[in-house]
């Protein structure tokens, strides 16, 4: 509450009450009022993406009368990785058919080394995927979008959710449900092999849906990025997420391309949509 006060320059009493006030306003709880702060709820969830939808909307009407003839027609062919495909590229690709329709978008989702492939021969125009994985890195341009770290995901009422500070020597002893996706599999099998004990693995998935619901009935505890955080499964069932203290790997989330390669000034403009929609995810 204090950061959002010191952000906006007014007070921290004057922001509690305009929430409280839209909150009475629709007739939804926004936030759940914890010991530590706030926490967004699922109501509060929607509320945000409509109100994101809006703001996205009035930018791309203004964006929509300021392109150029020569960003009327022309195509952009795509790439993605299955973990990002969700979470930034629907956002991007709905926000850039609205101001150009006449371009004409293909998108292929395939692991990133294909997609890496693909950038180098030509065959795609720009891949959005997890750039922290790239083997061609020499080869390809490479704009950053976000740096999502990695946390422990626990269903309510677990031991670890109210301690202080959560250790890998606490997850070692847990049972977990892991996500064997390429994408993030190198930062996982360095977080186990860190793990003082061989890691009880209860489940591998390749559904990040799955994981939310397993770790939801109590089947296990995840590490997986904040890219992938929701708060509810797809049962309805509460999801918490805690830091845990150590040297966690990260994941880097961008956009590729070939290092040299002319670029079309679609291609550069939904580069720039590419990334605030993902920012501006949820």
């Amino acid at each position: 509450m204090s950061r959002a006060a010191k952000a906006l320059s007014i007070s921290q009493s004057s922001v509690t009450e305009a929430i409280k006030a839209l909150e009475a306003d629709l007739g939804v709880t926004l936030f759940e009022r914890r010991a530590h702060g706030l926490e967004i709820t699922n109501a509060g969830h929607q509320f945000l993406r409509h109100a994101r939808k809006i703001r996205d909307d009035v930018s791309d009407a203004r964006r929509a009368f300021a392109v150029g003839p020569d960003r009327t027609s022309g195509q952009i062919r795509l790439g993605v990785t299955s973990l990002v495909a969700g979470y930034g590229l629907s956002d991007a690709l709905a926000r850039f058919r609205r101001s150009y329709p006449g371009v004409a978008v293909s998108a292929i989702e395939d692991t990133g080394d294909y997609l890496e492939h693909l950038l180098i021969g030509g065959e795609i125009d720009v891949a959005f995927l997890i750039t922290s994985n790239l083997h061609n890195r020499h080869a390809l341009q490479v704009e950053s979008i976000a740096i999502s770290a990695m946390r422990l995901w626990l269903p309510i009422g677990h031991p670890l959710v109210s301690k202080v500070a959560v250790t890998l020597d606490d997850v070692a002893a847990e049972p977990l449900i892991m996500l064997s996706v390429e994408e993030i599999e190198e930062a996982t099998a360095s977080l186990l092999a860190s793990l003082a004990t061989r890691p009880n693995v209860a489940f591998r998935t390749r559904s990040v849906e799955a994981v939310r619901s397993l770790v939801a009935t109590g089947m296990g505890l995840a590490i997986l990025p904040d890219l992938v955080y929701r708060p509810w499964s797809l049962e309805g069932d509460r999801i918490e997420s805690r830091d845990v203290s150590g040297d966690l790997p990260a994941v880097q989330v961008g956009l590729a391309w070939r290092r040299g390669a002319p670029l079309s000034e679609v291609s550069r403009d939904f580069i720039r949509l590419a990334q605030t929609s993902f920012r501006t995810t949820p």
